[in-house]
C-alpha cells in the first residue's frame, strides 16, 4: 500500500509542480504512449535477453510482493519455532524411529500438517527435513559447526537465487535512461525529416522527442528502481525464517539450554516480527 502511495506522490510531484508553474501537459500526454511503449518495451525485451524464465517469473511475482509485502509475519515465525522445536523434542525424547516418518514425508505428517502455510515453502520444509534426517541417521554424531556450515551455504545459495529478480529490475532501471536517449534521437531524426516545416510544427516534434529522455529518466529513478529496492527489502525479510531454522538446529546440536536456543532463534528476526521471549516460551509449553 505504501508503495502505491509513493508512486502517486512521485507522479504528483513531477507533473503537479510542472502544471503549477504554468506547464502544458498536452504535448507530454500526446507523446507519452509511444515513448513509453518504445522505452519500456525495449527495456523489457533486454531483460528477456539477459535472464532465464525463472528470473522473469520472479520479476513478475516480485511485483506482487512489492505491493503485498512479505509473506511471513510474527505468527509464522512463532510457528516455525514451534515446529522445529517439536521435532527436535521428539528426536530427543522418543528417539529417531518416532521421527523418521515425519521427516521422510513431511507433506503426509500430522505434525507438519498443523502448519499449512509453512508447508507451501518447499525450500523451508526441505531445509528442516534434510537437516533433521541427518541428525536421525547419525545417532547424535553430528558436528554442530559442520551442520552450521552446510546450512549457511544452503541459505546463501537460496538467497542468491531469490535476488536474481532484484538484479534484473536494477539492470532494467539502469537501461531506461539510455533507452530514453535512443527514443529521443529517433525523435530528432523524425524532426530533421520535417526541417522544412514552420517553427510551431518543429517545436512540437522537438518537444515530443524530449519526452523520450524525460520518460526514460522518470521510469528509471521514479518507478523501476524504487520497486527493485522494495522487492529486495521484502525478500530479505522473508529470508529471516531460514535463519531461525538454522539457529534452532545448531544451538540444539551445541547442547545449549532451551532459553538460549530460543534467544538464538529470536536473534535473527526483525523487530516488527520478533515475538517476545515469553510468547515463544509459553507457546512451547503446550508442544
Amino acid at each position: 500500500m505504501l508503495s502505491i502511495v509513493g508512486l502517486v506522490v512521485v507522479m504528483g510531484a513531477v507533473f503537479g509542480v510542472f502544471v503549477l508553474h504554468g506547464g502544458d501537459l498536452t504535448p507530454v500526454i500526446a507523446a507519452a504512449p509511444t515513448e513509453f511503449a518504445s522505452i519500456f518495451g525495449s527495456a523489457l525485451g533486454a531483460m528477456l535477453v539477459a535472464n532465464g524464465m525463472d528470473t522473469v517469473k520472479g520479476v513478475a511475482g516480485g511485483l506482487g510482493k512489492v505491493f503485498g509485502g512479505p509473506k511471513y509475519h510474527k505468527q509464522d515465525f512463532l510457528d516455525v519455532v514451534f515446529l522445529v522445536s517439536r521435532l527436535l523434542k521428539i528426536l530427543r525424547v522418543d528417539g529417531p524411529v518416532a521421527l523418521e516418518a515425519h521427516v521422510e514425508d513431511a507433506y503426509s505428517s500430522a505434525i507438519f500438517g498443523e502448519y499449512p502455510k509453512l508447508l507451501k515453502d518447499h525450500v523451508l520444509i526441505d531445509m528442516i527435513t534434510d537437516t533433521i534426517r541427518l541428525m536421525v541417521v547419525s545417532s547424535g554424531g553430528l558436528n554442530a559447526y559442520a551442520v552450521d556450515d552446510v546450512l549457511d551455504v544452503a541459505i546463501k545459495h537460496h538467497h542468491h537465487e531469490t535476488m536474481r529478480p532484484v538484479e534484473a529490475i536494477a539492470a532494467m532501471a539502469g537501461a531506461c535512461p539510455a533507452l530514453g536517449i535512443v527514443a529521443c534521437v529517433l525523435g530528432v531524426v523524425k524532426t530533421m525529416g520535417a526541417i522544412d516545416q514552420p517553427p510551431p510544427v518543429l517545436g512540437g516534434l522537438i518537444g515530443s522527442a524530449l519526452v523520450g529522455t524525460f520518460m526514460g529518466v522518470l521510469l528509471a529513478y521514479g518507478v523501476i528502481e524504487p520497486l527493485g529496492v522494495r522487492l529486495k527489502q521484502v525478500l530479505e525479510e522473508e529470508a529471516e525464517i531460514y535463519q531461525v531454522v538454522r539457529q534452532l538446529i545448531v544451538a540444539t546440536l551445541h547442547g545449549h539450554p532451551q532459553p538460549l536456543v530460543i534467544e538464538a532463534a529470536r536473534a535473527g528476526i526483525g523487530h516488527h516480527n520478533k515475538p517476545s521471549f515469553g510468547e515463544v516460551f509459553d507457546g512451547l509449553r503446550g508442544k
